[in-house]
């Protein structure tokens, strides 16, 4: 092997996994992981106005939470998720969710909130078995029904970022805040033997040493400006996604709304628009080409979240519903953006699929993990105000960064 670079241009002698299509009763089995395991990192933000009262934890501290398990998400990405191109996917993505079955527990028996807080970062370490599963069905599926494949198993994955603040928020409400980390604790073991019997193996497709494989992305990111273009722009728009979740629950919780956990969870439910469009949108990508999709999602998300600007213009019996349509369209246009974004990506090289989803995918939870710090920020100092500028400022920056950007160049 005489260089990473050589060894990223012609990875190994071994045979890549074949593109053999997936089943149903597969597809179903992969969305289902995809959004199990990604559920596990919001669980906790509908619950944060009620957890911080019972650990004895100011707001500040309580916002540290939802930042920790997108930081474990970012890092595991980077650290674990390449793994996938240099060993069987199988193995990883059980040995991920033992892991994560396990920050599960300790986080519904967590004392106090260091405690929490560490479990915290190993929940969204062990999540990234979400990211080892949607680039195995990107390896099983045959090249011209890729971005379909993507989008379907998308759909579980987002339809778990969605409706777990639905669910977590009406089961806190009714049996407690550490009820719900012990029920998804549950949920993953069970995944966890339905995936060991029905997932396939995988050939790796590297023989790169470890840290010749962490270098490799390096190599990655200097040599595809594609990949550049998209970590950014889907980083951006994560950001304002990011805030707007991990503030709406603080937000909502005092004047003038006086809402529960279960109100903030139910927001999930108007979210969950998003995830039907990602199949869509993988169809449209395959069809007319992912860039025209990733222009169309930033734009509906500067649209959606400038909106929300208006509130101070709306009578008050029609703010909350202007949040609800807010939160439909910038999760249309955040979700379709990724489909098209992984589209891209997982075009530039077979061989380096996994290394590639983890440099597209650290840049997306780097923009998770800053929204939710910034968020938390601009609504202590500015108000719900803040939060929309910084939102809206963020997803700008990814239209202008897609915009700038015309194929072939």
């Amino acid at each position: 092997m005489s260089s990473i670079q050589d060894a990223h241009e012609s990875p190994i002698a071994m045979p890549a996994v074949r593109e053999t299509g997936l089943s149903q009763p597969l597809v179903l089995l992969l969305a289902a992981g995809a959004g199990l395991a990604v559920a596990s990192l919001y669980y906790s933000q509908p619950m944060l106005g009620v957890l911080g009262a019972d650990i004895q934890a100011d707001d500040r501290a309580v916002g540290w939470v939802p930042t920790m398990t997108q930081l474990g998400y970012a890092f595991g990405i980077l650290l674990l998720a390449p793994l996938g191109d240099r060993f069987d996917r199988r193995r990883i993505i059980l040995a991920k969710a033992a892991v994560l079955a396990a920050g599960l527990l300790a986080a519904g028996l967590a004392p106090s909130i260091g405690a929490l807080l560490g479990a915290s970062l190993v929940l969204g370490l062990s999540a990234t078995m979400a990211q080892d599963i949607v680039p195995a069905a990107a390896a099983l599926a045959p090249a011209e029904h890729r971005g379909r494949a993507v989008g379907t198993v998308m759909t579980g994955l987002l339809l778990g970022i969605l409706l777990s603040r639905v669910v977590s928020g009406a089961v806190a409400e009714h049996f407690g805040w550490r009820a719900v980390f012990m029920a998804a604790a549950g949920s993953i073991a069970l995944l966890a033997v339905a995936l060991w019997r029905g997932l396939p193996r995988f050939t790796p497709t590297t023989d790169l040493r470890y840290g010749e494989l962490l270098a490799s992305l390096a190599v990655l990111w200097s040599r595809h400006a594609a990949l550049r273009r998209a970590a950014l722009a889907q980083g951006l728009l994560s950001l304002g996604f990011s805030a707007f979740w991990s503030t709406l629950a603080v937000m909502l919780h005092g004047a003038p709304f006086h809402l529960g956990a279960a109100a903030a969870g139910a927001f999930g439910l108007a979210g969950a628009a998003g995830a039907l469009v990602a199949p869509v949108a993988g169809r449209i990508a395959d069809s007319r080409g992912p860039e025209l999709m990733t222009r169309l999602g930033a734009g509906l998300a500067v649209l959606s979240f400038a909106a929300m600007a208006l509130s101070p213009w709306v009578p008050e019996d029609g703010r909350l519903w202007l949040l609800v349509a807010s939160a439909v369209g910038f999760d249309l246009g955040v979700q379709a953006s990724l489909i098209a974004h992984q589209t891209i990506v997982y075009g530039i090289d077979p061989a380096a699929r996994s290394r590639l989803n983890a440099v597209l995918m650290v840049g997306m939870f780097i923009g998770m993990a800053a929204g939710a710090t910034l968020g938390s920020q601009a609504l202590a100092i500015w108000g719900w105000n803040g939060v929309v500028a910084v939102a809206t400022a963020a997803s700008a920056g990814a239209l202008a960064l897609r915009l700038a950007t015309r194929t072939g160049r």
